[in-house]
C-alpha cells in the first residue's frame, strides 16, 4: 500500500536537500553560508514532517515491516 501524503513529503525533503547540497557546494558559500543556513533549516522542516508523518502512517509501517 503507497501512501500518497509519504511519495509527497518524500520529494518535498529531496529536493531540498538538493538545494542545500547545491548551497554548501557553491562558491560564494565561502564568502555567505546564509543562504546554506536557510536551506539547511527550510531541509530539516521537510524532514521533521516526513518523520512525523512516517510516524502515524499505517501504509509507511505495513512496507517497513515488509522490508528486510
Amino acid at each position: 500500500m503507497d501512501c500518497v501524503t509519504c511519495e509527497s513529503l518524500e520529494r518535498a525533503f529531496e529536493s531540498r536537500r538538493s538545494k542545500y547540497i547545491e548551497a554548501v557546494s557553491a562558491p560564494y558559500y565561502l564568502v555567505s553560508s546564509e543562504l546554506a543556513a536557510s536551506k539547511n533549516v527550510a531541509m530539516e522542516q521537510a524532514k521533521g514532517s516526513l518523520e512525523d508523518h512516517r510516524s502515524i502512517c499505517v501504509g509507511y509501517a505495513a512496507r517497513s515491516a515488509t522490508s528486510p
